[in-house]
């Protein structure tokens, strides 16, 4: 009789991550922002049907990147649960915290229990009142949650691009400076910078200055009109300027500048003449 293939448990997770986070790789990134009024969700979606940015509830936003079948899903549980809990209780009882922990069972329980994983990342957002009382979470495949502070970026290649949001991205930006921001983020840079047109890109806001429901929908026409509105990207300072001279092109504090005091060759006073008898 032959023995069983044993698979360790650490190996079996492990294979469950990778396959996961490969199909998660696989899809185009969502950038979430805050901005004075509200939150911003941007991605690139050639699609007008099949959306990965969409309204919860009144205050609360979702965006989703991985299978769309299975976000879908997902999205759907998640409306179920806010409309029974708010009919249930009261309207204000149903916030992003609650939903992210619904969200975090079921992807939990689906990795450790099911033959494959939800090849899928969430992104949960709650408007507030002021800025500093939104709620913004992230799922993985895995149902680990995380509390982000201002922004989230998901799919594709996620660490890059959420290296530079955190660089640019500030709290009171407006909606087309993060909006601009975002679609800087999705194009890329460098070598591999591309041009992205407004009508390939999904867009919506939770605009916390509307009463109840909060969540709109960012038309390509709109969006390209907020873009416009938006002011340049600051120019990059230059880090390797020549030794002596600052970023700016200026001549640092004891260089030698010839127009400031060093002697001139042609100002120099001609040497004596050479008498021929001179050895």
């Amino acid at each position: 009789m032959t023995q069983p293939f044993y698979v360790s448990p650490e190996q079996l997770m492990k294979d469950r991550a990778d396959f996961a986070r490969k199909g998660i790789a696989r899809g185009r990134s969502v950038v979430v922002l805050g901005y004075d009024d509200g939150i911003a969700f941007i991605t690139e979606n050639p699609s007008g049907a099949l959306h990965k940015i969409s309204e919860i509830y009144d205050r609360i936003g979702f965006a989703a990147v991985g299978k769309y079948n299975e976000f879908e899903n997902l999205r759907v549980a998640g409306v179920r649960y806010a409309d029974l809990r708010g009919f249930s209780y009261d309207r204000d009882d149903v916030n992003a915290r609650g939903l992210a922990n619904a969200y975090a069972q079921t992807l939990g329980a689906v990795f450790t229990t099911e033959a494959k994983p939800l090849e899928v990342e969430l992104a949960v957002a709650e408007v507030g009142t002021e800025q500093d009382t939104d709620q913004l979470y992230r799922l993985a495949y895995d149902g680990s949650v995380t509390d982000e502070p201002g922004f989230v970026v998901m799919g594709g290649a996620a660490d890059q691009l959420s290296a530079r949001v955190r660089t640019e991205w500030d709290v009171g930006m407006s909606l087309p400076q993060v909006l601009a921001l975002a679609v800087r983020v999705l194009a890329g840079s460098g070598e591999n910078a591309r041009t992205i047109s407004t009508a390939s890109l999904e867009a919506a806001v939770l605009d916390r200055t509307r009463h109840r429901r909060t969540f709109r929908r960012l038309t390509a026409q709109r969006l390209t009109q907020l873009l416009a509105e938006a002011p340049p990207a600051a120019e990059p300072t230059d880090a390797t300027a020549p030794e002596g001279t600052s970023a700016d092109g200026t001549a640092a504090d004891g260089a030698s500048d010839p127009a400031a005091g060093s002697p001139n060759p042609a100002d120099s006073p001609p040497d004596p003449p050479t008498s021929p008898d001179s050895p």
